[in-house]
């Protein structure tokens, strides 16, 4: 036994013992030279660029492209949403069956739907008609002259550039009942006797998250509107003070016609993004029980995951009449905000 104890301590101490690895690979870093990797992106762009030159020359080949984004798009929308909100499946996905139009009588019979549709009007106008407003006075400001005005161009892109998750969080830390800032300084300055439940009280819940909103929307529509601004040749309104407007006269007379287009522009791509906006709403709203302040969008997510339905027929039914709702939405302020040339 001690003999063969005494052999594999031998084999062991023969056998070739592994070097450890580099101190680049222990730290993670990559050992593949910069150089290659400059080859490689070379050689992608100049792929990219033969795809491109070939699909010019070739009208067939763009048509075979186009019909293929064609097919993926409707795949994803006929399948995964209309498809789904005519069938019956599982939590998990699973098919069950075809149901017809079975879903969307469904969901008519919803309790919760007309409080959650008339919350969604109130959350959309408000945010968007605030947010324009207040663009249109920060816009103004900006496009002016003073010291500074490049910092506080900067600084104004923070809401918008930050996580619409982390924001919210950080309201809803803000609107806490005990050690929330804004109810210590309003409870401070005298406009408050006692703390209000921001996230909590029925009455606050709603214009908590329009701020909410508000807040992380005027960066955006800001800065299309100063764009706006911007492109207004400074000679038109040397013309009106020739003629006596200037002041209130002038921006109404003048700015605002001219700036149109823009507000058209913000206004449309904020009701799409204040309509469709989750993060907002399900992290303010996310520990008050049913529906009571839900829009359409979160209402959805409960119906499939969060309520005692668990219905993704229901939810994709619902996800359909979204979809709706804001193409009609849409096309309804172009009909009536849209700037038509006058016939010459």
């Amino acid at each position: 036994m001690r003999a063969l104890v005494l052999g594999l301590v031998a084999m062991t101490a023969q056998a070739p013992v592994k070097p450890p690895p580099p101190a680049e690979l222990r730290a993670g870093k990559n050992l593949i030279p910069t150089a290659v990797y400059a080859e490689a992106e070379d050689q992608k762009l100049l792929a990219a660029e033969a795809i491109r030159r070939g699909l010019e020359k070739d009208p067939s080949a763009q048509r075979r492209l186009a019909a293929a984004r064609e097919r993926i798009l409707g795949d994803i929308l006929l399948e995964q949403s209309v498809g789904k909100a005519v069938n019956e499946a599982s939590i998990t996905g699973l098919y069950q069956g075809s149901v017809g139009l079975r879903n969307y009588a469904r969901l008519l019979e919803q309790e919760a739907l007309p409080a959650v549709a008339g919350n969604t009007v109130i959350w959309v106008a408000m945010v968007v008609a605030v947010t324009i407003a207040l663009s249109l006075g920060l816009a103004q400001l900006l496009n002016e002259s003073f010291p500074g005005r490049r910092l506080v161009r900067w600084a104004l892109i923070v809401p918008w550039a930050a996580s619409l998750i982390m924001t919210s969080k950080l309201f809803v830390w803000l609107y806490d009942y005990y050690f929330g800032l804004i109810n210590r300084a309003l409870v401070a300055a005298g406009v408050l006797r006692a703390p209000v439940d921001w996230l909590g009280d029925d009455r606050a819940v709603m214009g908590a998250m329009i701020a909410v909103g508000v807040f992380v929307s005027l960066p955006f529509t800001t800065y299309v509107l100063l764009a706006g601004l911007e492109t207004i040749p400074g000679e038109v309104y040397e013309a009106a003070r020739v003629d006596g407007a200037s002041g209130w006269r002038a921006y109404r007379g003048i700015t605002l016609p001219l700036l149109r287009p823009a507000l058209l522009v913000a206004a449309v791509l904020n009701l799409i993004y204040v309509f469709n906006s989750f993060p907002i709403v399900w992290t303010l709203n996310d520990r008050n029980p049913g529906f009571a302040h839900d829009t359409m969008i979160t209402y959805m997510y409960k119906i499939a995951f969060k309520s005692a339905l668990r219905d993704v027929g229901l939810a994709a039914a619902l996800g359909v009449v979204n979809v709706a709702l804001i193409l009609i939405a849409v096309l309804a302020y172009l009909k009536v905000a849209w700037v038509r040339e006058e016939p010459a």
